[in-house]
């Protein structure tokens, strides 16, 4: 007979979140699937710092000062840290609607519009919330089936409506919002000041090689290590490197931090939503530069909506084969074999026979309570009545 046992398989939430996303490490790692230049940004980081430390920072600690490298190495674990922390957290990311919250919200559109005649085209879905003595308008997002919050936007690269929106930044490999914004404009900071920090001492490594064996020997100068590459082949590719980050790396932070100061998104920004035609004051500034800097980097940081490690069970139904009945090889239960053994000891003799039905002590039992026809065990001798004994004699 088969027995169906329904057994829980335990499974993330992480595994069943719709979007456009990967998860490492049990969900505690998310990013964008498009990883390709976010890898690209690790080689360029990387690989700079390590021709910086492997070559120019051990004759700039012994020419100039050893706090050098130090100050190198904090800026580029800084640099490192805050760019893993923005690729590998959720950004802000707004959970979907459930499909009975979709249903709801639908009803409630169509009793506020009315029905729209066929061939016509429907109102926009736009609801109006006030902030700060301002109305800004909430858009309804056909994809989440939810009326996204003031400054979220819907990610086409992630698929997923944003917090605070700034934008999806492939170096990185994630989107910037509400979650990871602070990360990311430390990032970029940290790293142009390590661009800023290596170009200018790979100028002053050449220029104290040069006072010292002229600019041509420190041309042709190779490493040790490395005898058949050139030394300035290796600067030469560093300053490059760092030249065209500069103005890339920099600029961006430039940029940055005049939204910062501002308290103003890069989706924002472009939209115009606060310098368009209609010169509307931005509801989130504080006018005040402190202030504004203040909430976007040091305020609050809001813990994440998603659950991502939350636990989802669900049954899964396994076939089990047992049986009802015992068959002939099925073995008895614990009490029935002790039950069995004792009996079959007490009625043996030290011989090993067994004894007459006579010779059978009876049960310490009165005839009154005992019943007249008792179910025997299987494999129980009967036992006679004292009775019995008598009538024969």
């Amino acid at each position: 007979m088969s027995v169906m046992v329904a057994r829980k398989k335990v499974v993330r939430k992480w595994e069943k979140l719709p979007g456009r996303n990967t998860f490492c490490c049990d969900g505690r790692i998310m990013m964008a699937r498009q990883k390709g230049i976010f890898y690209l940004t690790l080689f360029l980081i990387l690989g700079t710092c390590a021709l910086f430390f492997a070559f120019e920072c051990r004759y700039l600690a012994v020419q100039l000062s050893p706090a050098i490298p130090v100050f190198a190495a904090v800026l580029f674990l800084f640099a490192m840290a805050t760019l893993l922390r923005t690729s590998f957290s959720d950004p802000g990311v707004i959970p979907r609607a459930l499909p009975d919250e979709a249903a709801f919200i639908e009803m409630e559109i169509e009793a506020t519009n009315g029905t729209v005649p066929q061939g016509q085209r429907p109102p926009p879905r736009i609801k109006n919330f006030q902030i700060n003595n301002q109305i800004v308008k909430l858009k309804y997002c056909y994809t989440c089936k939810i009326f996204r919050p003031p400054r979220a936007s819907h990610c086409s690269i992630c698929d997923n409506c944003v917090e605070r929106f700034d934008h999806h930044c492939p170096w990185v490999g994630n989107c910037v919002g509400k979650r990871n914004y602070r990360y990311f404009y430390l990032f970029i900071l940290s790293l142009s000041l390590l661009t800023i920090y290596i170009f200018t001492f790979n100028i002053v490594y050449v220029a104290l090689k040069s006072l010292k064996i002229g600019f041509l020997n420190t041309l042709k100068e190779t490493p040790g290590t490395y005898p058949s590459m050139s030394l300035t082949v290796l600067t030469v590719l560093e300053v490059l490197i760092c030249f065209f980050t500069l103005w890339s790396v920099v600029g961006l932070t430039g940029f940055h931090t005049f939204l910062v100061a501002l308290n103003q998104t890069t989706n924002e920004d472009i939209k115009g939503s606060w310098t368009g035609k209609n010169r509307v004051q931005n509801p989130y500034s504080h006018g005040n530069i402190v202030k504004n800097c203040c909430e976007v980097l040091c305020g609050p940081l809001p813990p994440s909506v998603l659950d991502r490690r939350g636990i989802l069970q669900q049954e899964e139904s396994t076939a089990q084969e047992g049986s009802c009945l015992r068959g002939p090889g099925t073995q008895e239960p614990p009490a029935m074999q002790g039950l069995g053994q004792a009996q079959e000891g007490g009625m043996k003799k030290q011989d090993g026979s067994i004894p007459p039905p006579s010779a059978v002590p009876a049960p310490s039992v009165s005839d009154a309570e005992m019943p007249e026809e008792k179910q025997r065990t299987p494999g129980e001798l009967p036992v006679p009545s004292p009775d019995a004994g008598r009538a024969e004699h």
